[in-house]
């Protein structure tokens, strides 16, 4: 991983690269590969779920009144769609370690 606190595709491909030995075109194309995976499931509605490590779940949420904080205005917020993530047991006791 690169000295910044953010794991990139890149990382994750030289991480193939060097544990596995695929070739780094070879490990760019699998990390690309699971991430549009991902992303096509996502998008059709389904949930993700990587065991021990968590569950990237969608969630519809109802039309709500927000209030506008520095005018106090009432705004209607529209219904949508969110992505939440919840982290598994496993990677929990592992963060928490850390």
């Amino acid at each position: 991983m690169t000295n910044n606190t953010t794991l990139t595709r890149a990382d994750l491909a030289e991480s193939l690269n060097r544990h596995i030995g695929l070739s780094r075109a070879e490990s760019a194309a699998m990390v690309e590969s699971i991430l549009d995976k991902m992303g096509d499931a996502l998008a059709k509605g389904e949930n993700v779920k990587i065991s021990s490590f968590g569950t990237f779940v969608l969630r519809d949420k109802n039309e709500r009144v927000g209030r506008n904080p520095k005018t106090g205005i009432e705004v209607p917020i529209a219904p949508r769609r969110v992505l939440t993530f919840r982290a598994s047991q496993t990677m929990r006791e592992r963060i928490a370690r850390a």
